[in-house]
């Protein structure tokens, strides 16, 4: 059989004696066992690797997590014990503790029908629908026609569709529905579809609909479909297994199995990468620009090689449309590193596509900290794309928290790498996504103008600042969920929410919510915050306020707070009471009630601070931005 590899991890020869010496030593730590998990490993691997992470870990997380535990459930109609492992592994790689409950074989109406089930006194949050395809098909009459086979389709998702609906609203978790795997033989040959009843032909258009409602449903999906597609059905599926376990995914498959399945968690809890960050030589061209010049790179028609280096140009493009952030790590002279995007006749990506170009005689891991210095984010955000495995093994070293994905010396490999690894798994794509490219882009220039005015003053004067807030509202859902659940550092409370959640709050009365944008002389920077109030008694208590860090240190904090006092006040309110829960990330926000203001309630839990700020006398902060609502 066929054996699904994690390409885009780099192997590791020595692993097994890593391993061995990790147990021989006591009771493993948390980061040496997201480092053994950080390598390409089989199913067998996988497997002794979640042995350990369940005995030191599996009733109580590591207590320095930046994300909320999370606790699935797997509900299916097929064998899947055998994929759990392969779970609980792609979770750890990610710095992400879960828990899995398995509901019994067969048995996913009953625990969700009963209060009373195993899975209500779990009470997950997440929920993983996984059907086998002969389970909801059954027998079929091939004989039908496509209206009768429109309504074999439609009655199946008639009942499918309460169960995502009782494990969104009763545990208000995210709901995943895996995809079914093409299993049948073909009946009619290539033009399978032609046949309505076709077991292959209903597959198809089920696994269609499921996308679609779950478009309207508010549930992801797990494309396992799509990779078996891929990778060929004989990588994911043995007959054999399925007649004799009731296996419908193989277990050589269950390390791949667990990491399509953990992507859609991490995108869902903020942990998808940001920035794609690239060498240049023998990375979007080939040769040496310094040695080879502008004409003698290998690049455009003519050769395989030149056709292949522009066609991952393109997949890159492509991505930095789709919201990716594009920046440049190269050993080179900046002026020879410039030449091709300015220059070259078949250069596809352009100077102004990259938001943060950085050619100099450093070293990588130095200028990977200076690129996320100056796009503002963290270096967690950034994957490092390059030829060399020198540099891929120091950065890998130095910053384990960067994304290395391992490339083979074939460039025609490189987007399979990136596209397989995952790393920028979208669950949602809003227009701010669509604009995130510029968007950073233009901060940079911000940023250069600010170092070239002589005073603050004069620089936030100049940049023509203006606010607009609105309380959350559907048109932007996404955007608000994205960054409720994607923000790390200028979050004070680290809160995360489902959609469900979300909806819940704009539907109360009581509770005061802010989407907030800005837009200046260089353009709009998109929905970059978000507040979230309760009124109880007559205090505003402030449950959430959190904002994007590339709009730091223009006033949008305390314009922030101006807007929310007026808010409260026509409320009601006569105080607002704030709260910090520090992180190993948000540091930055220690400070932030007592430079507004506020004043200290607690702070003798060093797990929590108060805050109380009195609007009886409230005066509005002075800032450089105009604000309004809309």
């Amino acid at each position: 059989m066929r054996f699904v590899d994690l390409h885009w991890l780099p192997s590791q020869e020595g692993w097994r004696k890593d391993f061995s010496n990790v147990i021989r030593c006591g009771p493993a730590s948390w980061s040496q066992l997201v480092r053994l998990g950080n390598a390409r490993l089989d199913f067998l691997q996988t497997n002794s690797l979640d042995k350990v992470i369940l005995k030191n870990f599996k009733s109580k997380p590591p207590s320095d997590l930046l994300t909320k535990p999370v606790k699935l459930a797997v509900l299916s109609s097929s064998t899947t014990d055998h994929l759990l492992s392969g779970i609980r592994v792609a979770a750890l790689r990610r710095n992400m503790w879960l828990q899995i409950h398995s509901g019994n074989y067969g048995q996913y109406i009953q625990e969700l029908m009963s209060t009373n089930s195993e899975i209500y006194a779990y009470e997950p949050n997440v929920v993983l629908f996984s059907f086998d395809a002969r389970h909801l098909l059954g027998r079929l009459d091939t004989k039908l026609c496509q209206a009768g086979a429109n309504t074999l389709i439609d009655q199946m998702l008639n009942e499918i569709r309460p169960l995502w609906r009782i494990a969104r609203e009763r545990f208000g978790a995210q709901v995943i529905q895996q995809t079914l795997v093409p299993i049948f033989s073909s009946l009619a040959g290539n033009n399978e579809h032609r046949l309505a009843a076709s077991p292959l032909t209903l597959l198809n258009q089920l696994n269609e609909r499921f996308r679609r409602e779950a478009d309207t449903e508010g549930v992801d999906i797990l494309s396992i479909d799509h990779q078996v597609g891929r990778d060929g059905l004989h990588a994911w599926h043995d007959p054999m297994l399925w007649y004799r376990a009731k296996q419908e995914v193989s277990p050589a498959a269950g390390p791949a199995y667990g990491e399509l399945c953990v992507r859609i968690v991490a995108a869902q809890q903020g942990l998808s990468s940001k920035c794609l960050v690239l060498d240049l030589d023998n990375t979007l061209w080939g040769g040496v620009i310094g040695d080879d010049g502008l004409e003698g790179i290998r690049l455009g028609q003519g050769s395989a090689l030149g056709e292949s280096y522009v066609a991952f140009q393109n997949f890159v493009r492509d991505l930095s449309k789709r919201g990716v952030i594009l920046a440049v790590c190269s050993k080179n002279d900046q002026t020879n590193a410039l030449a091709p995007f300015t220059s070259h006749p078949d250069m596809v990506l352009k100077r102004d596509d990259i938001s943060c170009f950085i050619a100099n005689w450093n070293d990588k891991p130095s200028n990977l900290r200076e690129i996320a210095r100056r796009l503002n984010i963290g270096l967690d955000s950034l994957v490092f794309l390059d030829d060399n495995p020198f540099e891929r093994n120091i950065v890998r070293a130095e910053l384990p928290m960067v994304a290395v994905p391992e490339v083979a010396d074939e460039p025609a490999l490189y987007s399979q790498a990136i596209a397989d690894g995952g790393y920028f798994e979208a669950l949602q794509i809003t227009k701010n996504d669509l604009d995130r490219s510029e968007q950073y882009r233009t901060n940079i220039l911000r940023e250069n103008m600010r170092e070239s005015h002589t005073d603050l003053a004069g620089y936030l004067r100049s940049l023509n600042m203006e606010m607009y807030w609105s309380p959350f509202d559907n048109v932007g859902l996404q955007r608000i969920i994205q960054l409720i659940n994607k923000t790390n550092q200028f979050n004070l409370t680290v809160r995360r929410y489902t959609e469900q959640e979300v909806l819940r709050i704009i539907e109360n009365p009581n509770v005061i919510t802010l989407q907030i944008r800005l837009v200046d002389k260089f353009g709009d920077n998109g929905i970059i915050g978000v507040v979230i109030g309760e009124l109880i008694r007559e205090e505003v208590r402030i449950t959430t306020w959190l904002m994007s860090c590339r709009v730091l240190g223009r006033q949008v904090e305390e314009e922030t707070l101006n807007v929310l006092a007026r808010e409260a006040q026509r409320m009601g309110a006569s105080a607002l009471v704030g709260e910090y829960l520090p992180t190993k990330k948000n540091g930055m926000v220690k400070d932030l009630y007592s430079r507004l203001g506020f004043r200290i309630l607690d702070e003798s839990n060093e797990q929590r601070s108060a805050w109380h700020l009195s609007l009886t006398e409230y005066e509005l902060l002075p800032t450089f931005i105009s604000s309004s609502k809309v």
